[in-house]
């Protein structure tokens, strides 16, 4: 087909599209509509109504979703209390939050029941279980809003009686409604016979369900300490049960979000925890920030920077979860599903501390009501059971005391010669070469001492993390074996009762220097121990009497070995 036929079929087309829509314009007229026939809608005796027609449209789609929210509102606040041996919690229905979390079982810094709730800072950011929306403004209104609160038994079978009144004890169930017609919000928190506590946190619009976050301001744990002992025990904690991850607060230098998966994330220091365990772990984040805050008396130039942590819905649904306020006894943190017994961190030495730590809690249980008698108990007996390698130390510094004057001759021959000098190392070769015809281990000697450092450290982690000797009294002035001897008694009698076992130990080395160097190693650990709890120190000078009550044992029945003589004269090294 040419060109010019081409156009002549495409005007063709177009002038018979005109056509047919100037004909349907001006000759083709539309019927007038039929009057709708009046019809009375009849229902059956029994029969619900029907429902409205209404129109297929976007607009009737939301409105057709949308679900009538009752308006729900308190009158005034009120405290709701739930009690039983383990803790008391205080709820207020303005904003449904918690104003105090006391555990009975413990007191604080200035023996008064623990409250893990500094009411104090949280007059001013807020308390726990305190909401976030995206909508600030609506944030701010579900957070002093007066909700209905509603008690109810928890039963085996059937459902669950309604209660009454303000003072509650578990098991039960509390739920926090607030809802002005637009926006329902609702806290439910379920209490058993365990320190874990199931929470699920709502916000509905009529229509979807907002994200929602759920958080613990102010800090936590024993707010009676000092600014400074606060900062250096408080951390974050969260991760899975195999990873964990710590963070202390004074690291926490502005605000992070850590992403999910999330097995727990919350709050703790020595003693005690505050951990969030969500339901759906890859659904949630985890928010941890500082807060400034005045006190009425506060008189310092830097302001309180407690730690507040935050649990993240990511998506528009309920947060559930499981709130864990409690100690960190490690039955307790067993008991939990999934067991939380990895939040005490007994450090290195774990194999040797958690064993210490199960020995101690059985001479405790069992034979000894008093911890620091338990200690004094369990440092015999592990100072008895180590007796042996003692005495084979023993017997190797006797050796090379034996020995030492030929090792003196030596080190005369190369005397004039510097330390990094080559001909030093011929002086190590004779020296090694007297060690190996006598058949003396220059490091038997040491091998106490080396095999006493995993207890020391294993010791050192069981004492300043067990919760057990937390303001546990041994005698007289010693009221907590966690903290440091008051008027350091212990540490003193330490340096004496090492000189004395120094002085009767015998020495490897004959030098002089060395010699009186080995004698200042008193005062190094008496100066060590003056700043351990008095536990730590409690159970090195129970060490040392031991110790020195085997070496005069050991003085009495075991004969020094006569010392070999050296050449009077010895010989000049050849250049």
């Amino acid at each position: 087909m040419s060109l010019d036929q081409e156009k002549r079929v495409i005007v063709a087309f177009a002038l018979s599209f005109v056509m047919l829509i100037l004909w349907r314009v001006f000759f083709v007229k539309e019927p007038p509509p039929q009057p709708k026939k009046a019809t009375t809608a009849t229902t059956a005796p029994g029969q619900p109504a029907a429902a409205p027609a209404v129109s297929s449209g976007p607009q009737a789609k939301q409105a057709a979703s949308r679900v009538a929210l009752p308006v729900t509102q308190g009158n005034k606040a009120e405290d709701i209390m739930v009690e039983n041996d383990l803790y008391r919690v205080t709820f207020s229905t303005q904003g449904a939050v918690v104003k105090s979390w006391v555990l009975k079982r413990y007191r604080d810094a200035k023996d008064n029941l623990l409250d893990t709730v500094d009411v104090a800072a949280c007059q001013t950011l807020g308390f726990p279980m305190s909401v976030s929306v995206s909508d600030a403004a609506l944030k701010t209104q579900l957070n002093q809003a007066m909700y209905v609160a509603e008690a109810a038994k928890l039963v085996a079978q059937g459902e669950p009686a309604k209660l009454s009144g303000t003072q509650f004890a578990p098991p039960v169930n509390l739920t926090f409604t607030y809802s002005d017609g637009k926006i329902q919000a609702k806290k439910q928190f379920s209490f058993g016979d365990s320190y874990a506590v199931k929470a699920e946190v709502s916000a509905f619009d009529g229509q979807h369900y907002l994200p929602i976050d759920v958080a613990w301001p102010g800090g936590f744990g024993d707010h009676t300490l000092a600014p400074s002992v606060i900062e250096s025990v408080s951390q974050v904690v969260y991760g899975s049960l195999g990873d964990l991850n710590t963070l202390g607060q004074g690291k926490v230098k502005e605000a992070r979000v850590i992403p999910g998966p999330l097995q727990l994330a919350g709050l703790e220091d020595k003693y005690f925890a505050d951990i969030f365990l969500p339901d759906a772990p890859d659904q949630v984040a985890f928010r941890v920030a500082r807060q400034e805050w005045s006190p009425p008396d506060w008189t310092e130039k830097e302001k309180p920077r407690p730690l507040t942590a935050t649990l993240v819905e990511t998506q528009p649904k309920p947060l559930a979860f499981r709130l864990f306020v409690a100690p960190k006894d490690l039955e307790v943190l067993k008991s939990v599903n999934p067991p939380l017994d990895s939040l005490v961190d007994f450090g290195w030495f774990s194999v040797v501390a958690k064993p210490l730590f199960i020995a101690l809690r059985y001479i405790y249980d069992h034979w000894i009501h008093n911890y620091g008698w338990a200690i004094i108990l369990l440092t015999v007996l592990i100072n008895l059971a180590m007796f042996p390698l003692k005495l084979k130390s023993l017997r190797s510094a006797q050796e090379m005391q034996r020995v030492s004057p030929i090792i003196k001759g030596i080190q005369d021959k190369y005397k004039q010669y510097k330390f990094n000098d080559p001909r030093k190392q011929k002086m190590n070769e004779e020296v090694m070469k007297v060690y190996s015809e006598h058949h003396i281990n220059p490091l038997g000697s040491c091998l106490p001492m080396l095999l006493q450092l995993p207890f020391l450290y294993g010791f050192y982690r069981v004492l300043d993390l067990a919760i057990e000797l937390r303001h546990a009294p041994w005698t007289l002035w010693i009221k907590d074996l966690s903290a440091q001897d008051p008027i350091y008694i212990l540490p003193s009698v330490i340096v004496v009762t090492q000189f004395i076992l120094q002085r009767m130990t015998p020495m490897a080395t004959v030098d002089p220097a060395q010699q009186r160097m080995m004698m200042i190693m008193p005062l190094v650990f008496g100066f060590m121990f003056f700043r351990f709890p008095s536990g730590m120190v409690l159970y090195w000078l129970t060490g040392n009497i031991v110790g020195i009550a085997q070496q005069l044992f050991i003085n009495r029945h075991m004969r020094a070995p006569d010392p070999l003589l050296a050449p009077r004269k010895p010989a000049v090294a050849k250049e």
